[in-house]
């Protein structure tokens, strides 16, 4: 694997820009052209460079965790004749290793991993004499590569745990991937538990639009989830506190993503009814409209027949747009599932989604909210799971946890079913196949 990031320098000069405004004196002759010395060795540097990771996944990782999977999950159609779109749209066994949906997905989460690693390598020496300044970038690196780690194991079978530099990366199970993330997260808490982020790093890196600790623990509590850690993982989901906003936050000069693919690139469009079959939603849902909107159109479908496809609403509406960095409701489902997974409480499980189903648009802290009747199916643990589906492709939709939460929850798979998913994990890259020789046999499917 090669190390994705050459020029940190070019990476965090926007950054340090922000870090400049009137009245500031920072003592950076020109940021524009900054040193790879002074990102990695100055304070202004590292905290500059926080900024940096967290922009580039906004504005470009993102994008690509949501539609690829997105396609492959069947909550989008690729409509564009490109290529690439036609491979991410039909999957199965013929989808190719040189897919750039496939491999910008894969490389673009090593990016983010090495600029963690690099604030991980150098905020202890550099920011040595300013604890909370220092365990606050630690504590931010540590969840961005656990949000790179635990996404890698979403869609990939295998994959290395760190960003090597020397194109010889091992590969480990997905199961190591997400104990990798776990245990940054963890160490992450533990950071900003002891010592209290500075307001330095709070005004200048998250800015009002990140809540630290709460977007760690819904990180602990999807990926203990995803590991099958159900008493941990709903531990972490209680700990978060269901107010909280965390945002990726858009302007004119860098877009929101989805709306650049799907409004002005015209790549995808959305599935009506979530993308789900008829049985698993009720068209009474007022996420249905929070999340789609006109025009609509009925084309043909190779696996359906007909397919009806909408427009983008909600977080994809327009270049400016904020999309959360998670949805609160998530915590709710996750302590749900592991209070199933568990053989728990069961009428306490139908408590949480019905907390999740009934809620109003207004009691949400993004506006999401379904106003359905209270649950009144089977109290079993396969209707329990069933519904927890349902609920999680509504209120999780274009998120990029349907086709990881379609496998957990045992979903119609192919290649016997193409309705729901068109692939089980992703084949990996084949830039990486060329230069790594530990890179595994692809996936059949």
């Amino acid at each position: 694997m090669k190390r994705y990031i050459t020029r940190l320098a070019t990476l965090a000069a926007g950054s340090l820009l922000l870090l400049t405004a009137p009245g500031c004196d920072l003592n950076i002759p020109n940021p524009n052209s900054a040193s790879d010395a002074v990102v990695l060795t100055t304070r202004d540097g590292l905290l500059a460079l926080s900024v940096g990771m967290r922009q580039y996944y906004a504005n470009n990782t993102l994008g690509s965790v949501i539609l690829g999977p997105g396609a492959t999950a069947r909550e989008l159609r690729g409509v564009a004749t490109f290529t690439s779109v036609l491979e991410i749209e039909a999957g199965t066994a013929a989808l190719p290793n040189f897919n750039s949906y496939v491999s910008n997905l894969w490389s673009q989460l090593y990016r983010v991993m090495s600029m963690a690693e690099d604030l991980q390598a150098n905020a202890p020496t550099v920011l040595s004499t300013d604890p909370a300044t220092r365990d606050a970038v630690l504590a931010h690196a540590n969840l961005f590569k656990a949000i790179a780690l635990g996404t890698l194991a979403q869609y990939f079978e295998q994959a290395p745990s760190s960003s090597d530099r020397t194109g010889q990366a091992t590969f480990v199970p997905r199961a190591e991937l997400l104990a990798e993330a776990i245990r940054l997260l963890t160490e992450a808490r533990q950071l900003i538990t002891a010592t209290a982020p500075s307001a330095e790093f709070t005004t200048k890196v998250t800015a009002g639009t990140l809540d630290l600790t709460n977007t760690i623990n819904a990180h602990l509590a999807r990926y203990n989830l995803a590991a099958g850690n159900y008493a941990a993982a709903a531990s972490a989901a209680a700990a978060v506190n269901l107010s909280s906003r965390s945002a990726f936050i858009y302007n004119v000069q860098n877009p929101n993503p989805i709306y650049q693919s799907i409004i002005i690139g015209r790549n995808f469009r959305p599935r009506n009814l979530f993308g789900l079959p008829t049985t698993l939603v009720n068209r009474r849902d007022a996420r249905l409209s929070f999340y789609l909107t006109n025009p609509t159109d009925v084309v043909s479908d190779p696996v359906l027949g007909r397919d009806t496809l909408r427009s983008v609403a909600g977080f994809f509406a327009a270049q400016t747009t904020s999309i959360p960095v998670y949805l609160p409701d998530e915590m709710r489902l996750i302590q749900a599932e592991a209070i199933v997974r568990q053989n728990g409480d069961l009428a306490q499980a139908v408590t949480l989604i019905n907390a999740v189903r009934t809620q109003a648009p207004s009691a949400d802290a993004f506006g999401v909210g379904a106003s359905l009747p209270a649950y009144a199916g089977a109290v079993t643990a396969d209707a329990l799971l069933t519904e927890i589906y349902r609920q999680r492709a509504a209120e999780l939709f274009m998120t990029g946890l349907r086709l990881p939460d379609s496998r957990r929850l045992g979903r119609p798979a192919p290649p016997a079913s193409l309705v729901e998913r068109t692939r089980n994990f992703y084949p990996y890259p084949q830039q990486e196949r060329l230069t790594n020789p530990n890179v595994p046999a692809d996936p059949a499917i």
